[in-house]
C-alpha cells in the first residue's frame, strides 16, 4: 500500500529536508494509516472517567471529530507504543523478583470488566496474586505508567492521588469492578528507568461517584444532550489542550 504523505495524512515531509525528517515522515504516515484502520471504541473507557471535563468525555464517547490540528500524530502513537514496551519490561522485572503477576486470562484474553450493557468497559494491566511480603495484601490490582522525569518526580513527591488524579480515578474504578481492595501502582521514569511503587486502597464512595459520573455522561449522549463545560473561558488550562476545543467553544452553546 503506498504511503500517504498528503497534508491530511498527519505526516509532513518537504523536499530538501533532512534524512531524518524524510524517514520519519514515512514512519509516521504508516503508523497513522494503521491507526485509522482500528475500529473505534463503542464504549466509554474506564481509564478515562477521571478526566475532569465531562463534556470532553461525552465527545469521546460520541466519536465527535477532533480538531484537525489536535488529532493524534505519529509521535503520539510512538509514545503509546513505547509505554507498552516499558510496561512489559517492568512486568518481567517484577516476576523475576518473585511477584506472581498475571496479565492474561487462561484463554489469552486481557483481564477486564464491562457494565451498563457494555457501554462502560475497562482492561487492567494485571493482578498480583502473590509475592514477597511488602505490606500489601494479595491479590492486588497492578497498574503501570511510564512517565517523563519531571512528571515521575511529582508522583514520587506528592503521590498519585494529588499528582495524577486521572490515574487515581482509574485505579478506583478498576478496583471496584474487579472486586479488589488494594492496588500496586508502579511508574517508571523513562529517562532513568527508576521505579516508584505506591499502595493505593479502594475508596468505595470515590469509586461510586466515578461510576455515577460515567453513567450520567452516557445518558446525556444518548439523550442528545451535552454536559456543561468545565470552565467559562476557552483559555482555561484544561480547555487549551483539549482535542475538541473548536467543537466545544465555536459550535456549541
Amino acid at each position: 500500500m503506498p504511503i500517504d504523505l498528503n497534508h491530511s495524512s498527519g505526516a509532513r515531509y518537504e523536499p530538501g529536508t533532512s534524512l531524518s525528517a524524510a524517514v520519519n515522515a514515512h514512519v509516521d504516515a504508516a503508523l497513522l494509516a494503521r491507526h485509522r484502520l482500528q475500529v473505534p471504541r463503542d464504549y466509554l473507557g474506564a481509564s478515562r472517567i477521571g478526566e475532569p471535563c465531562s463534556r470532553r468525555l461525552a465527545y469521546e464517547y460520541a466519536h465527535a471529530p477532533e480538531d484537525p490540528d489536535r488529532a493524534f500524530t505519529g509521535q503520539t502513537l510512538r509514545i503509546f507504543a513505547a509505554g507498552h514496551v516499558f510496561e512489559d519490561l517492568t512486568i518481567e522485572w517484577l516476576r523475576t523478583a518473585g511477584f506472581d503477576l498475571r496479565t492474561r486470562r487462561r484463554d489469552g484474553g486481557q483481564f477486564g470488566f464491562e457494565t451498563a450493557g457494555g457501554r462502560i468497559k475497562g482492561h487492567i494491566d494485571g493482578v498480583i496474586i502473590g509475592g514477597p511480603d511488602i505490606g500489601i495484601p494479595w491479590p492486588a490490582l497492578f497498574e503501570h505508567k511510564a512517565l517523563k522525569a519531571k512528571s515521575w518526580s511529582d508522583v514520587v513527591k506528592r503521590g498519585v492521588e494529588l499528582s495524577k488524579p486521572v490515574y487515581y480515578a482509574q485505579l478506583q474504578i478498576y478496583m471496584a469492578y474487579m472486586e479488589l481492595e488494594t492496588a500496586l501502582f508502579t511508574c517508571l521514569n523513562k529517562d532513568t528507568q527508576e521505579l516508584h511503587h505506591e499502595r493505593v486502597d479502594l475508596v468505595p464512595h470515590a469509586a461510586q461517584a466515578l461510576s455515577d459520573k460515567a453513567a450520567g455522561i452516557i445518558r446525556a449522549v444518548e439523550a442528545h444532550e451535552c454536559p456543561a463545560r468545565i470552565a467559562a473561558n476557552p483559555d482555561f488550562h484544561v480547555c487549551r489542550f483539549c482535542p475538541f476545543h473548536s467543537t466545544c467553544w465555536e459550535t456549541r452553546p
